[in-house]
């Protein structure tokens, strides 16, 4: 088979890596690919929002299966050009997509259908935002409704930061237009976990657990980023977590999305909080989440060519995922000043000592290829993925595998996983 994959990140390079492993793929293209990506496939320089010319690119070299990796052109209905043409392409509709692509939508829908979420509010103007802040509890949260590279969410512990909070969203566009509505949301304790899952319309097979760190700063402190690590499986996922969102959330899903007529055919990230009620969903993402993929990725013993064809045919139930007895944990190696201000262009050096070592991995998010070498080309430069026979040991290799990389103004979070020890 012909292979597309849409993307440029560590999740794009996770997803190569396993595609490139299944005896179902001659060849690999990624659209437009990173310096990482291109040990498994041929890089085009094509955006990947921009659909025409993928369709094009697409029927010109006769690509049996695309596999879009990215919210934007699944929100912007990338699937829906590819089927028009009668192309073969892994992923949601628009109106599936839509689960990400309004988190106003997402909540409705919860509310509609009775997935456990938390209680809030939609609004469309700042005016009436502020006037509900007037008799709201404290802390609480703040979503732009659309897509803002996982950034758009605000937690807010005070009036005063609440009210700057929907300013800075719906008058200054933090955001962009993604904040032109504005969900307001109770704010939830308890675990984090992100369950990634496989869909076909009707049938959802979940995969492993996994567990992401968004801030950028050790001790869950500084801004929110795309995530800074993450670890699989999450020990706080347990078998009665499992059996109320089996029963509760990944089915109840799948059938409100069919009974609105938005069969969803892709991945579902379910971002779960596990609360003192119960496990309750923070957000849904329309694609593999990242860096959580780099984690569930390579425990997983399945052709994944196999699964995303099964998904396509909505032959899903068919298949049985497995995955390895172990674990994983990845650390993203970013540039100082992420996710503000920051500089590119530094050489990176020590790749070469991920080769032919069995269990360890090198992602790539923000690199490029130069002729001085591969150089830092974004925030989040590379993921550095471990795996050992349980959370403590990946723990300890994967920090023991971000000293082989060097690279000026090279930072990561030193506690990716601390959770671990308090499980």
């Amino acid at each position: 088979m012909k292979i597309l994959i849409v993307g440029g990140g560590g999740r794009e390079h996770a997803i190569a890596y396993k595609v490139a492993q299944s005896p179902k793929a001659d060849k690999i293209y990624c659209a437009p690919g990173n310096a990482g990506i291109a040990e498994y496939a041929e890089c085009v320089d094509i955006a990947a929002t921009d659909i025409p010319n993928l369709v094009e690119f697409a029927k010109k070299e006769a690509i049996d299966l695309t596999i879009i990796g990215m919210d934007d052109p699944l929100v912007a209905g990338i699937v829906d050009a590819f089927e028009a043409e009668g192309l073969r392409v892994f992923g949601p509709r628009k109106n599936a997509a839509l689960l990400e692509g309004s988190k106003a939508f997402s909540k409705d829908l919860m509310k509609k259908y009775n997935i456990p979420t938390a209680a809030y509010e939609n609004f469309d103007t700042p005016e009436a935002a502020l006037a509900y802040l007037e008799t709201s509890k404290f802390p609480i949260v703040l979503k732009a409704d659309g897509l803002a590279l996982g950034k758009g969410v605000l937690i807010c512990n005070t009036l005063e930061e609440a009210k700057d909070g929907v300013r800075s969203i719906m008058l200054d566009k933090q955001f962009g237009s993604a904040g032109n509505r504005l969900v307001v949301e109770e704010f939830m304790t308890g675990r984090e976990v992100s369950v990634l899952s496989f869909c076909d319309g009707e049938t959802v097979k979940i995969m492993t657990s996994a567990q992401d760190h968004k801030r950028a700063k050790d001790g869950d402190q500084g801004l929110n980023t795309g995530g800074m690590g993450t670890f699989s499986p999450s020990p706080f996922y347990t078998d009665e977590v499992d059996e109320f969102c089996k029963k509760y959330v990944y089915q109840a899903t799948m059938d409100a999305m069919k009974a609105e007529g938005r069969p969803f055919k892709g991945i579902i990230f379910f971002g779960l909080m596990l609360t003192t009620e119960g496990p309750k969903v923070l957000e849904y993402n329309a694609r593999f989440g990242d860096p959580e993929t780099q984690v569930v990725l390579p425990r997983m013993k399945n052709d994944i060519v196999e699964v995303f064809e099964a998904c396509v045919d909505g032959k899903l139930g068919d298949i049985e995922l497995e995955f390895e007895d172990n674990a994983a944990v990845c650390v993203v190696l970013a540039s100082a000043g992420y996710p503000e201000h920051y500089e590119k262009g530094f050489v990176i050096s020590g790749l070469d000592a991920f080769k032919d070592k069995e269990g360890y991995y090198v992602f790539h998010a923000g690199t490029k290829k130069t002729e001085e070498g591969i150089i830092t080309n974004g925030g989040r430069v590379l993921g550095v993925t471990a795996k050992g026979a349980n959370l403590v040991e990946a723990r300890a290799n994967a920090y023991e595998a971000v000293k082989w990389i060097d690279f000026d103004n090279k930072y990561m979070r030193t506690d990716i996983g601390k959770a671990i020890d308090e499980a």
